[in-house]
């Protein structure tokens, strides 16, 4: 019964094992990496944590904190300190749902953001999921029409606010979600460091952060996309893990939107990549991250308040949420 969920194939990744999965060499794609998404109220994800302790044995768990907007009319009021700083916004649609217009939701929706002026926006579409509470499964012989897909965007806050507005005023009643965050890096430019975050909140539990690096499929590093490059230049460098998930359809900065075409022989399709590690370690995979985008990508970092990561003889973090801390 929880309002929207997501489940998406990584093409890329490694955990606290530290033991590769790619889809580009045969034999470490068998095991490739997935991502689950679960947005409701914090009482009743925190209800199911005990459950999803149990199924997950190894892996990584996060609580993250967000504003849920479900069929609030007119837009939103945005705090002060919101407006004049970035905010990240994700849409949760289903694949074959229609905006107004007639045209496919997800392609209105990146459409109405770059015009606003958002800075990225990126489309990732599921192979399982829910939606109102009801279960929407990708299966070999069938449409798939109602599989979820989230539109993840990222801009300026009082941007974001109009968004908001303009995408109820195209969309059937979608359910959105709102999370503070800082532009670390856009197409060659470093616009902001990832926070002076402690270690700890005033409590003694650890707080935690994310980089999320948007790339295209084409897009190049030393001969390899950067996608891979990132994945594999954390894993040597010892980050706690990182996945690439290949969206289907968006753009960043002033880039046309772009993804796959039946008649193309290249991918152009976008990819986000994501970290999560302590805040000392953050500061260098956001180095690492820099030297691989010289002149195109977009760089995101957040605080994270709770994360669980576990592996054989390992276990960091917990699901206790640590305190809020400036910029989180």
């Amino acid at each position: 019964g929880i309002a929207t969920s997501i489940l998406m194939r990584g093409a890329e990744g490694f955990g606290l094992k530290h033991h590769l999965r790619t889809d580009r060499l045969l034999s470490l794609s068998e095991d490739l990496p997935v991502v689950a998404v679960a947005v409701d109220a914090q009482g009743r994800i925190e209800a199911l944590l005990p459950e999803v302790e149990r199924l997950v044995g190894g892996g990584l768990v996060t609580l993250e904190r967000a504003r849920m907007i479900r069929g609030e009319a007119a837009g939103i009021d945005l705090p002060a300190d919101l407006q004049s700083g970035a905010v990240k916004l994700t849409t949760y649609l289903g694949r074959q749902e229609r905006a107004v217009t007639g045209e496919p939701a997800y392609l209105a929706a990146v459409e109405r953001l770059r015009s606003i002026g958002i800075d990225g926006a990126t489309v990732q579409l599921g192979v399982d999921g829910t939606r109102a509470g009801e279960r929407r499964r990708a299966r070999f012989f069938s449409r798939n029409a109602d599989v979820p897909l989230m539109v993840i965007s990222v801009g300026q806050g009082e941007l974001i606010a109009a968004a908001v507005g303009e995408l109820e005023g195209i969309l059937e009643a979608p359910l959105m979600t709102l999370e503070r965050v800082r532009i670390c890096k856009r197409d060659g430019r470093r616009l902001a460091d990832p926070g002076d975050v402690p270690a700890t909140d005033e409590s003694g539990v650890e707080l935690w952060q994310k980089l999320m690096l948007y790339t295209g499929e084409q897009q190049q590093f030393d001969g390899h996309p950067v996608h891979v490059a990132a994945v594999r230049r954390l894993r040597e460098a010892g980050a706690a893990g990182a996945t690439a998930l290949r969206g289907i359809w968006g753009y960043h900065g002033m880039h046309a939107p772009h993804g796959d075409a039946f008649w193309a022989l290249r991918r152009r399709v976008p990819v986000v990549t994501v970290a999560i590690d302590r805040p000392p370690a953050i500061r260098r995979w956001l180095a690492l991250l820099d030297a691989l985008t010289p002149e195109r990508g977009l760089i995101t970092s957040e605080v994270v308040p709770a994360v669980r990561a576990t592996a054989p003889g390992a276990v960091h973090g917990g699901f206790r949420l640590a305190t809020r801390w400036k910029g989180s």
